[in-house]
């Protein structure tokens, strides 16, 4: 680190809720958000906003009819955007930097303005400056009147990771000294979600509706896990999609009012040996990890936010690289996407957002059918995010 990068606030909307402090009252019971929903006639899990949430993004739709025309994760974006800048108190004549990524961008409005063209054989005017990925943070820039740059990317599920590098980036040069960093997605539709079944990692149910899971460790029978992130005895993979978006504002120094401040930051990208998959002992991660921590002691990293999306061979690749890593002084494992689902370009953000609220609160999340001793104290948390194509990014953060 060239010097000390403060989380001044962190907003989002997701499953957990629409405030950190609903996100933080959903963690302390081990109920999961998901619900059977069905989909192209076919039943499925997903973790769908929170009613009042979602009443929320209507309100948002209406209230400009410009906002009309925009697809859900450019809602999600402003929504939780207007939230982190009221928090850290910027204004727009900061002219802080905006950078906010999606993994998939405008998949509902895409979807569907496609099978309007299959229908009529033309495609309607906003069919494309509405899909086109660069629009979230363009959208966002215009509803916070902000003249500062502003940046759009997809790196598949780090994508969120991705942006809080740009955001250290820019402000290490100097040509910034704030950004607001964060992801966005909205992947619940019936493509995306055919998509991930046809690479046969998502959740799936028997003929009576459970998810065909064994129970394990000191799991109740009669609760059922749909995604069984950390679960390391499950014998099928157990993805389940989430939608929702997380924001972080980044401030150069050691501000005052810091949530958090980001120690080390790390990554790296492995070659493949098929479209999909990491290395069975995540070299990526290995790496990323190893450059995040630089000078800090494994026995100081208290606890990692792994990415581990439920599947057999994610969750166990990781879990890997974090023994080799660490060796014998491991640290505390948690994910939250046994909770909320994998919410591709957002995911890294909500992860970092459960590491920030663990280092304020002073309390472990645990992970329900993953046995591990207590941890005393967390004050060094290390979040991991990766992606198809092996694009892994941790981010250490700190409490100060």
């Amino acid at each position: 680190m060239q010097k000390p990068i403060s989380i001044t606030a962190l907003a989002s909307i997701s499953p957990l809720g629409k405030s950190l402090q609903e996100s933080w009252a959903s963690y302390q019971n081990n109920r999961h958000c998901f619900i059977e929903k069905r989909v192209l006639k076919t039943p499925v899990f997903v973790a769908e906003l929170t009613k009042e949430a979602q009443q929320d993004i209507t309100l948002l739709r209406q209230s400009d009819a410009k906002y009309k025309s925009l697809d859900d994760t450019v809602l999600y974006a402003i929504y939780a955007s207007r939230q982190a800048v009221e928090q850290a108190g910027w204004k727009a004549s900061d002219n802080f930097g905006i950078n906010i990524g999606s993994s998939r961008g405008a998949t509902g409005l895409f979807e569907t303005y496609h099978e309007d063209f299959l229908k009529k054989h033309k495609a309607k005017t906003l069919s494309s400056p509405t899909t086109t990925l660069g629009n979230i943070s363009s959208w966002v820039a215009h509803d916070l009147q902000t003249q500062g740059p502003e940046i759009s990317h997809s790196i598949t599920c780090s994508t969120a990771l991705h942006a809080v590098l740009n955001g250290i980036a820019w402000i290490n040069s100097g040509m910034c000294n704030q950004f607001l960093v964060g992801g966005s997605e909205a992947p619940l539709t019936p493509f995306t979600i055919a998509q991930m079944q046809a690479l046969k990692i998502y959740s799936k149910q028997d003929s009576s509706g459970r998810a065909q899971s064994r129970p394990y460790g000191a799991i109740r029978d009669d609760i059922d896990y749909p995604c069984r992130a950390l679960d390391f005895g499950k014998k099928q993979n157990t993805m389940v999609l989430g939608e929702g978006a997380s924001m972080a504002c980044l401030e150069a120094g050691i501000k005052s009012n810091a949530l958090a401040v980001i120690k080390g930051y790390g990554y790296a990208t492995e070659i493949l040996e098929h479209n999909i998959s990491i290395s069975s002992d995540a070299q990526c991660f290995q790496r990323s990890m190893a450059m995040a921590m630089a000078d800090t002691p494994p026995d100081e990293v208290d606890a990692v936010v792994m990415h581990a999306p439920g599947t057999i061979k994610g969750d166990i690749s990781e879990y890997n690289a974090i023994k080799k890593v660490f060796c014998n002084k491991m640290p505390s494992l948690t994910t939250n996407k046994w909770k909320v689902g994998h919410s591709f370009g957002a995911s890294g953000l909500l992860s970092m957002e459960l590491a920030v609220l663990m280092l304020q609160h002073q309390q472990f999340i645990n992970v329900p059918f993953y046995a591990q001793k207590p941890t005393k104290q967390l004050k060094n948390i290390l979040v991991n995010a990766v992606g198809f194509g092996g694009n892994a990014v941790s981010i250490l953060l700190s409490r100060e």
